[in-house]
């Protein structure tokens, strides 16, 4: 039977190495012999697809007006449902994109693609499990053998403070000109599950129900008068069930940016950038033999609180989503002999019914060195077992931790056998 390491041997032995601080760019650099970002073969499912092709094991199909897009969703089993669309020039491909021709990102849990209209290639972010996110574009010509090109010049704008300094994906929220250029004076939001709604999707379609929910989506700024101060727009904009009519919906996969797709897409990307950096970490120290013990506690603690969604911004009352992305996303499982899962939504109070992220099933957190793994282990049933008094986990009461363990206990393989049903 595996035991709960006892935390004085291995979390708490303070380490002056280790600052506490997982903003800023990484110390080591992409190509510190513990990392090698660029020389180290690519293991992502954009990688495992190519090899694929080359081998001629799949074939892709070329379809106007989406080129390789619907085949590319399909290959890599990215849900159509998933759709989001945003208008805001913050890409590379800002010259195309605007209110009318926005561009359309479609996510599962290690890869997203984007599509814009006219634009000559399709892009794909791919999630390896040790060495964050790898880029790589597919031109949008028709061939008998597609292949994607890996571009680690995007690291331009994707390794950065925003992406807590790895190469990783962030979701911003702008205040978008009437042509979807950022105001950039009026500042902008990097967002993930603890932003507050008020700071979210500007810049971005956003469909579905959300009731009582205030949020930047749907709107652009217009200046008062010719030549004056932009205005931020309304806190509560037009709610839309469909963008039919905002743009020509025919030339896309689907008609929606779904509300859920977008919580689900804020939630993720910061949880794949944070497990790439503590990963990074962690190689990083064990490579020069520093002490690791403040630096596995400190970064067990945060990973842990965001994968339990802690400091989770609560909702005002019900939403609903409207591409059916919610029922597909909750169909993935795994469930337990219950028919528990924790791809199950709450959309009343919170976005999951219990609070312990569907990421934990990931090759990201499979990929994390096994002393950070063992770390967020002991940190996550220190938590779940009622153990930690601090009030900030007090949202999460006895019959939630519960559950979590239980559906933990059948579907997480590799749980250390500490996990047990938790009394109090």
């Amino acid at each position: 039977m595996r035991r709960l390491p006892w935390l004085a041997a291995g979390l708490i032995a303070a380490a002056a190495a280790w600052s506490g601080d997982l903003e800023g760019l990484f110390p080591g650099g992409l190509d510190h012999p513990a990392i090698r970002y660029s020389a180290t073969p690519a293991n992502d499912p954009v990688a495992r697809l190519n090899r694929q092709l080359q081998e001629g094991a799949v074939h892709l199909r070329f379809e106007p007006p989406q080129g390789w897009l619907r085949s590319v969703l399909q290959a890599l089993d990215i849900p159509i449902e998933s759709q989001m669309a945003v208008f805001s020039k913050t890409s590379l491909q800002k010259p195309l994109i605007n209110p009318q021709n926005p561009r359309t990102i479609f996510f599962n849990d290690s890869v997203a693609a984007a599509w814009v209209r006219y634009e000559p290639f399709v892009e794909l972010a791919a999630e390896d499990p040790r060495q964050g996110v790898i880029f790589y574009t597919l031109d949008q010509q028709p061939s008998e053998q597609a292949r994607f090109v890996r571009r680690d010049s995007c690291l331009t704008c994707h390794e950065s403070w925003s992406s807590l300094g790895v190469p990783g994906m962030l979701v911003r929220s702008v205040f978008p000109a009437a042509n979807g250029a950022p105001i950039r004076r009026l500042g902008d939001f990097l967002t993930d599950h603890r932003s507050p709604w008020e700071e979210r999707w500007g810049g971005w379609y956003v469909t579905g129900q959300p009731g009582a929910l205030k949020h930047m989506g749907n709107a652009t700024v217009v200046p008062p008068e010719e030549g004056g101060d932009p205005e931020p727009p309304p806190p509560a904009p037009v709610n839309l069930t469909s963008l039919e009519g905002r743009f020509d919906t025919g030339a896309y996969l689907s008609p929606y940016s779904d509300i859920v797709a977008l919580m689900v897409f804020e939630h993720q990307m910061h949880l794949a950038n944070l497990l790439t950096r503590v990963g990074w970490e962690i190689r990083l120290a064990q490579h020069e033999q520093r002490p690791t013990a403040a630096l596995l506690r400190d970064t067990a603690r945060e990973l842990a609180a965001y994968l339990l969604f802690v400091d989770e911004a609560p909702l005002p009352g019900r939403i609903e989503g409207s591409s059916g992305f919610a029922r597909k996303f909750a169909a993935r499982g795994p469930r337990d002999s219950r028919g528990r899962s924790l791809r199950q939504l709450d959309l009343q109070s919170r976005l999951m019914r219990y609070p312990c992220s569907y990421m934990i099933y990931s090759e990201a957190f499979d990929g994390l060195p096994e002393a950070a793994r063992e770390a967020v282990y002991a940190r996550l049933w220190q938590i779940l077992s009622g153990q930690e008094k601090d009030p900030r986990y007090a949202r999460l009461p006895l019959a939630v931790r519960q559950a979590i363990v239980e559906i933990l206990r059948e579907t997480r393989p590799g749980l250390p056998d500490y996990f047990r049903p938790v009394m109090r």
